[in-house]
């Protein structure tokens, strides 16, 4: 597994790893059939991402093909997913812990995130690695605007 910046002739794949993971795993928060997964959307902020100097886009690459994305801007861990194939096979774990030592690596003492309070197999990835919800909420962007809790880990 090697994780490395991620540059823009990457991004269509990105997305179709995205969208195929939100589908699995966000269907009973973004029912497909009223609130499909907005794809053209989520490329162009993946694209203004990958263009702003304050955000670092990572894909996860395994065996030379994309299996997994990150982005961070400075402690915060702003999108992580890896490829439904690989779920429960550990490479999740090993790219979030590369991910969270660059953030690390800027002398934070903390990252925070943010999860959807119903996607409850994430909730438990990330408690699993010592995240703990802060009791705060916001809300997506993303009709139908489903709720966001927000998680803090110690460096």
């Amino acid at each position: 597994m090697v994780l490395r910046a991620a540059v823009l002739s990457d991004l269509p794949a990105l997305v179709d790893l995205q969208e195929a993971g939100a589908v699995r795993a966000l269907a009973h928060i973004f029912a497909q059939d009223t609130h499909p997964f907005p794809k053209a959307v989520v490329l162009l902020r993946w694209a203004a991402e990958l263009a702003d100097p304050a955000i670092e886009v990572y894909v996860v690459e395994d065996n030379r093909r994309i299996a997994g994305f990150a982005a961070i801007r400075g402690p915060e861990l702003l999108h992580f997913g890896t490829a439904v194939a690989t779920w429960g096979s550990g490479l999740a774990k090993t790219a979030h812990d590369q991910v969270i030592a660059r953030i690390a690596a800027t002398g934070a003492t903390s990252a925070r995130l943010r999860v959807f309070t119903e996607n409850h197999r994430a909730r438990r990835f990330y408690e699993k690695q010592g995240w703990r919800a802060t009791g705060r909420f916001t809300r997506t962007s993303f009709p139908p605007h489903p709720v966001l809790e927000d998680y803090e880990l110690d460096l």
